[in-house]
């Protein structure tokens, strides 16, 4: 079988950034999958599954209901390796398209205060397994150690 595209990006050199993972055309349309990667691969500690959990109920909360970007959004949720997140939007988008939104929705993580959106045993199939806590930590982490002063460095993937 041939090597998926995410299994060909350069682990041991990639940075925590935003970068676009890959475009498909469906249907004459265009979607983007971005690679919101938060931790350095192989090197930091992975994110907890508990605060990666709340994450994706935060941000997968905020970004269905911006105003801009609702209809746009297609999926966010977790990367399997614990180091990030994809984000899936239609259009043809680079990362400087979202830095904005990026920016917008990891500070209203960071600042969230009330019960996670989605946590009760109705609304959640693990809704045991989230902390708060520790998701605004990880957020905070990423807003001010790489979106405040992201660089191009950080939008392209290594070689």
């Amino acid at each position: 079988m041939e090597k998926i595209a995410s299994f060909t990006v350069n682990h041991l050199t990639l940075m925590p950034g935003v970068y676009v993972s890959r475009q498909d055309n469906v249907n004459g349309n265009i979607i983007t999958t971005f690679d919101i990667r938060i931790t350095r691969p192989n090197k930091e500690p992975v994110i907890n599954t508990a605060e990666m959990h709340a994450m994706e109920h935060l941000g997968a909360t905020y970004l269905r209901n911006d105003r801009e970007w609702k209809d746009k959004c297609i999926y966010f949720g977790p990367m399997g390796c614990r180091t990030g997140f994809y984000l899936i939007l239609a259009g043809d988008l680079r990362p400087m398209d979202i830095i904005d939104l990026l920016k917008s929705m990891f500070k209203w993580m960071k600042d969230y205060e009330g019960e996670i959106p989605g946590q009760s045993p109705r609304d959640c199939g693990n809704y045991l397994d989230l902390n708060l806590p520790m998701a605004k930590f990880v957020a905070e982490k990423y807003y001010t150690e790489v979106l405040l002063n992201i660089t191009e460095d950080r939008m392209i993937y290594p070689e």
